[in-house]
């Protein structure tokens, strides 16, 4: 059995982002298999992974030493590229650009070469980080490995906590552009509902509920329209697993580039090889006073305008 002591710069940390810091080698279904069966206590007591960690609290692990044992792979985001585009940071928040083809955090795939890790690299280099810090800077949003876009990751435990409420409960409106390989409908909000098909690693797209169908929102606006390519900006209203792309689809414009839900025979035409969406926008709500950390960056807007699909297939059109 191993202690831990919370300290006072991992105040308000979810357990199993504590977890993941201190004990790396634990993996996700070992730490909630290890949570139900009472191996791992907060003050004594059973605990969930969603429990906010308060300063003092003690965390108490029975597990082998072996998980315990520290490796070389302390420093293994020093092995990612330092290629980073910072688009805002800082000493709370920073928003990073994620370009196509990069994992946000690591899989089975690719362990070292994460945004997380490059961005964890600019802070090591910078002087700003150390792996001994209490706190890792963490990501706040995610994006498809194919989608490029901003990247929202907190730098202490309250950032983190209330950037997580502040996109959770739509404090912030996600703005995306892409570019579709047909007229999308009138401008306006679309409402439907989405299924996950787990197997398929798939989404279906219905006018009325299924089973296990959550509902989405869209808000759809065209920007131009260019030899038989529309540029489209979306109010991502609800955040769904392949919203954009499965709901496009549904409604005729699918995605220009994307082998999933979009048009295989334009994607050769184009010759294109990725999907052309990027989250590029991000607006901050006018009234953030709730949030005492953050409440700053009330009415800020913060936005990435070099597009390569934009360019490419628009040029200085926009």
């Amino acid at each position: 059995m191993k202690s831990f002591t919370v300290s006072d710069k991992e105040n308000g940390m979810r357990l199993n982002r504590y977890l993941m810091k201190h004990v790396p080698k634990l993996g996700g279904g070992e730490m909630y298999k290890s949570l139900r069966l009472k191996k791992i206590k907060l003050n004594g007591k059973k605990c969930e992974a969603s429990s906010r960690l308060a300063s003092g609290d003690v965390v108490d692990i029975y597990l082998q030493d072996s998980y315990f044992e520290k490796e070389d792979y302390a420093l293994d985001f020093m092995k990612a590229s330092k290629k980073l585009t910072v688009v805002y940071e800082d000493s709370n928040i920073a928003v990073i650009y994620k370009p196509a083809g990069i994992l946000v955090h690591a899989d089975k795939s690719e362990y070292n070469d994460t945004l997380i890790n490059r961005y964890l690299r600019h802070l090591y280099d910078a002087g700003e980080y150390r792996p001994e810090d209490p706190f890792t800077p963490q990501l706040c949003n995610r994006l498809d490995r194919g989608t490029s876009g901003l990247v929202v990751i907190a730098r202490n435990s309250e950032a983190l906590t209330e950037a997580d409420a502040i996109i959770k409960e739509r404090y912030v409106s996600k703005y995306y552009l892409c570019i579709t390989v047909a007229k999308p409908p009138k401008d306006g909000i679309y409402d439907a509902f989405l299924r996950k098909n787990e197997k398929l690693n798939k989404v279906e797209i219905t006018d009325a509920p299924l089973h296990g169908s959550k509902d989405i929102h869209t808000g759809i606006r065209t920007v131009n329209n260019k030899s038989g390519l529309w540029l489209v900006e979306i109010d991502l209203i609800t955040g769904r697993p392949h919203q954009i792309r499965a709901h496009l689809s549904s409604l005729g414009a699918p995605i220009l580039g994307d082998e999933k839900y979009g048009n295989v025979f334009l994607n050769k035409k184009y010759d294109i090889r990725r999907q052309a969406l990027c989250s590029y926008k991000l607006v901050f709500s006018d009234d953030l006073s709730k949030f005492k950390k953050l409440d700053y960056l009330r009415g800020k807007t913060i936005e990435f305008d070099d597009i390569w699909f934009v360019e490419k297939y628009f040029g200085s059109e926009k």
